[in-house]
């Protein structure tokens, strides 16, 4: 979010348009109503970037052949990093504080990777997601696009010291000013970032949009765009008045429309990012012939210029002061309550501005000497690592110091025998009986017990896919290999099939196969309930076609194998109602008369078909909740009626009904009349606020081996 004034003249009217920037970018993350599209702000600012920059680089190299890397680096260093550092250390600090001891483990070490400019290639590999993450979100997390800027002024002056080598090595019969005068060649070079960059970002928009949105390689098309303005101002200064003005107030409007137009599902940055760099060119361009009127009039005004002058202070508080804000408050916020946060971050923005950016940026010492100036750079980059390690190093292990709780024990009694279905009712009832008992005397304990298993600690490392061994399928896979458990000769076959929340129970069935002579095969894929609708992959920010593809493909093998019993799970918070804005809404009609057609397909292929009832929601990673509520677990322990859709529960049973199955409400394995405990016995219940730990889906595969013994028996020729 750097800002630097040119020699041949400081641009109010650019200073008025950072001011646009930070203004979209606070207000989407506020999350005022209409600016669904404001993240474009930041790509605003790295066009701004590109042109400064690289206008700055060309007339320095034109001018003495060379640019000098260290005054370069010296003006960015003592411009940049002491106010990213001080808000760094504020971030550390206040997330060791405020947020629970699992949370803020994550919280330093993004702390550690930013204050090195490199945490925007931490998050891609993570594939998390700005607007959709599940976890928390990092209070470090806006600092990618600054990683995105660092590493753009480190390749940016090599680019253009190389290109000045070549030009004098394909010139030499002309002097040295001369040979690297010719603007033309640089401007051959940014054609060919701009068109590679933007080619990768279209590829990587479609197969890895958390690459393509934090990434340098697909972001620095709009940083060359920006430079290519710069390198040609001069062009724009010889349009007609009239074709200024029009391309002024059209640029504006392109930024504005994709403010309000765009939204957290848009794919971006893609073609989408088209809209708001070709609005900033134009205002840029359209400034470089007529930087005072028109909209420059407008952006010059004094409110936008202060604004402006304080937006990378902005920047880089809204975003801690907004997360950390509902930890600090104890609860989520409100639409006044975020709009108080973006009013307290813009007064630090002002105090950062006058105590630490303006006195730093134009000190005399620091400004005659690039070494001074690096040497405060990088000591202000030394305190922010170090204060995240020492954190780091401080944060507490979760240990529970209640009373010991005795275990959650459900006797496996041997399956009954016969086609009477009397005896397998009783057994599903007295196994259910058995989980409510522990459930009741759970439900009103205060302290995380001592001989908590599995500990916090590992039940929040606890990784699905790593455990499951690719049975669980991720986004991009469309096949499905083997994945069988149990006597792979027995001819009984179970099918655990669906999505992750079917994956969950996998702990449960490899336990039942130590007891039960039954070939167990799994067929999951996350994110793909399963179900004959189009879905959009939030992830992805498209339509899933590798659900499509998978369900085809398993659709196809069940079909071959006929397996006596198919156990379908599915997750219940797809829609925008849940957050999860994925083109179809659980319980609503279209949902249940899919899944009514989808057990009646199942049914044709001759299987016995149980589809698994909704595990409650828990409203929080759970683990991590506990972690910092260890004396206090009925804060991570909804209601039954906060975490329970009982209407969509019974909606769903009537469908699988319709369809010829049998649906399993497992509400009251995990909640009492009144709340759904997040420990039951010793167990904590969920790995994160989606999934079952594996220690309780393995406690309960009693219940679930009940249910399957009794549709297996109305499978079995005798019934």
């Amino acid at each position: 979010m750097a800002r630097s004034a040119t020699k041949a003249g400081f641009r109010e009217d650019i200073e008025g348009l950072r001011a646009v920037a930070v203004l979209a970018v606070v207000l989407f993350h506020a999350g005022v109503p209409g600016i669904g599209g404001g993240y474009v702000g930041v790509d605003v600012f790295f066009v701004i970037s590109g042109f400064l920059i690289t206008g700055l680089l060309w007339r320095e190299v034109s001018t003495s052949g060379t640019v000098r890397l260290r005054r370069f680096y010296g003006a960015r260093a003592r411009r940049l990093l002491p106010a990213s550092a001080a808000v760094g250390v504020v971030t550390a600090i206040a997330s060791f504080v405020l947020l629970p001891p699992l949370q803020v483990k994550n919280v330093l070490i993004d702390g550690i990777a930013n204050a090195l400019y490199v945490g925007n290639y931490l998050f891609a590999l993570q594939g998390v997601d700005y607007h959709l993450a599940y976890t928390p979100p990092s209070p470090f997390l806006h600092y990618w696009s600054l990683g995105v800027e660092e590493q753009f002024y480190l390749v940016w002056p090599a680019m253009i010291i190389v290109t000045a080598w070549l030009i004098r090595r394909v010139r030499r019969q002309r002097t040295e000013a001369n040979a690297t005068a010719s603007v033309r060649p640089y401007l051959v070079v940014l054609v060919l970032v701009g068109v590679v960059s933007f080619a990768l970002s279209l590829a990587a928009t479609a197969l890895l949009p958390s690459v393509a949105f934090f990434s340098l390689p697909t972001r620095a098309w709009e940083l060359a765009v920006g430079g290519l303005v710069g390198l040609t101002a001069a062009h724009w200064r010889r349009l007609p008045a009239p074709i200024v003005a029009i391309a002024a107030w059209g640029g504006l409007a392109l930024i504005l429309v994709a403010c309000t137009v765009l939204s957290a599902t848009t794919p971006f940055p893609g073609t989408a990012a088209l809209l708001p760099v070709l609005g900033t060119v134009l205002v840029i361009g359209a400034g470089c012939a007529a930087p005072a009127g028109g909209v420059g009039r407008i952006l010059s005004l004094p409110p936008m210029r202060a604004i402006g002058r304080a937006s990378y202070s902005w920047y880089l508080w809204h975003w801690p002061v907004l997360v950390l804000a509902a930890p600090l408050l104890g609860h989520s916020l409100g639409l006044v309550e975020r709009l108080v946060t973006v009013v307290i971050s813009g007064v630090l923005a002002v105090v950062t501005l006058r105590l630490i950016e303006n006195p730093i940026r134009l000190a005399d010492s620091l400004r005659r000497s690039p070494a001074r100036s690096l040497a405060v750079g990088g000591a202000a980059t030394a305190v922010a690592v170090c204060v995240s390690v020492v954190c780091l190093l401080l944060v507490p292990i979760p240990l529970g110091r209640g009373p010991a709780a005795p275990p959650l024990a459900v006797a496996a009694t041997p399956p009954p025998t016969g086609p009477n279905p009397g005896p397998y009712d009783a057994a599903v009832q007295q196994a259910f009986a058995q989980v409510q008992a522990a459930v009741s005397a759970s439900a009103d304990r205060t302290a995380v017990p001592s001989n908590l298993n599995p500990s916090l600690t590992d039940a929040d490392n606890e990784s699905p896919l790593t455990y499951f061994k690719g049975c669980l399928r991720n986004f991009f896979d469309v096949d499905q290999p083997e994945c069988v458990t149990g006597d792979t000769a027995s001819p009984t076959e179970v099918a655990l099939v669906g999505d992750s929340n079917a994956a969950m129970w996998i702990p449960t069935f490899q336990q039942l196969t130590e007891d039960r002579p039954w070939r167990v095969e799994t067929l999951t894929k996350g994110g793909c309930p399963m179900l004959d609708l189009a879905i959009i992959n939030p992830f992805l920010r498209r339509e899933y076609t590798e659900c499509k593809q998978w369900r085809d493909l398993i659709i196809d093998r069940l079909r071959a194998e006929r397996p006596q019993l198919i156990v379908l799970g599915l997750w219940r918070k797809y829609g925008e109602r849940y957050d999860f804005p994925a083109g179809v809404t659980s319980y609503d009609p279209t949902w249940n008369d899919s899944l009514t057609d989808l057990v009646h397909e199942l049914r044709g292929l001759g299987s016995e078909v149980l589809v698994l009832g909704p595990v409650p929601d828990p409203h929080t990673e759970v683990p991590v909740c506990l972690s910092g509520h260890l004396d206090d677990t009925l804060a991570c322990s909804p209601t039954r009626a906060k975490a329970v859709n009982e209407a969509g529960i019974a909606a769903e049973a009537a469908a699988v009904t319709r369809g010829g199955g049998e649906y399993v409400d497992v509400t009251d394995l995990f909640c009492t009349a009144d709340r759904c405990p997040a420990i039951v016995g010793n167990t904590v219940v969920f790995q994160d606020a989606n999934h079952l730990s594996f220690q309780y889906a393995r406690l309960l595969a009693p219940v679930i081996g009940a249910l399957a013994d009794r549709a297996l028996a109305r499978s079995s020729p005798a019934s």
